[in-house]
């Protein structure tokens, strides 16, 4: 492609959920960087002090674990789309409560409203996002990456049960949603993050580093190019994976 004619090309937009902080924050800065708009998406508004020129325009205030706000949301959204295309959803949006004093709520301790409203931010909400706007992806061949976890395929020592069965099963979800997006020319892809170096870490968790292969914690921007990866042409032909970012931790 010409420059000229790159120059004509629609302005690439992300949508991303969970754009706050850690690996949401780190993947802002990755898109960013490459030219990309990035509408995010969060239970709060905008601070009135937010440097982020476009925070008012580029921010969407939605309550995923609400099923009605997320397909309100959803409307929004798509009202902000100039060209009726979105480029990338990703669904990075997960809640991990914990009991008293940071305790692991396991499947005896954990409340049936608490596990319906992980499964609702962490399972539904994602793909409620993703049919939502199928028109808007399919027009742009888009791609959709679904945020797993390493707490999904194993019993985790900080992670609930809650919170590990709804990445276990968005994991499946990824899978379901590759052979039904896919007639549609819209990838969708996982990504299953280990211990990455964020502020929401758990206490004890540098203990888990001696188990690590690589011996140390991953960084967001580790896991922000890799969703970049999976949101480009650099991986046209993948779909229906779920590419594991843990140090090697799950060998």
């Amino acid at each position: 492609m010409s420059e000229s004619a790159a120059s004509n090309s629609p302005q690439k937009i992300l949508l991303l959920t969970g754009a706050s902080r850690g690996i949401g924050h780190a993947t802002v800065k990755r898109f960013s960087s490459a030219g990309w708009r990035v509408i995010a998406c969060s239970r709060h508004a905008v601070p009135e002090d937010c440097p982020w020129a476009q925070s008012a325009e580029d921010h969407v205030q939605v309550d995923l674990g609400d099923p009605a706000d997320t397909l309100r949301a959803v409307e929004d959204i798509r009202r902000r789309l100039p060209h009726g295309r979105l480029d990338a959803l990703v669904n990075n949006a997960g809640i991990s409560p914990k009991g008293p004093g940071g305790a692991r709520l396991d499947t005896i301790s954990t409340e049936i409203d608490l596990w319906k409203q992980v499964f609702q931010v962490n399972l539904f909400a994602p793909v409620m996002l993703a049919r939502g706007l199928l028109p808007e992806l399919r027009e742009a061949k888009g791609a959709v990456v679904n945020v797993t976890s390493i707490a999904g395929s194993r019993v985790h020592p900080f992670a609930g049960a809650a919170y590990a069965t709804s990445k276990a099963g968005l994991a499946r979800l990824t899978r379901e949603m590759a052979a039904d997006f896919g007639p549609h020319g819209v990838r969708v892809n996982a990504i299953a993050p280990g211990e990455i170096d964020t502020s929401i870490l758990s206490p004890g968790t540098e203990k888990l580093v001696a188990e690590i292969p690589l011996r140390r914690l991953g960084k967001p921007e580790e896991v922000a190019r890799t969703i970049y990866y999976l949101c480009t042409s650099e991986s046209a032909y993948v779909t229906g994976a779920e590419i594991e970012i843990n140090g090697g931790q799950h060998v």
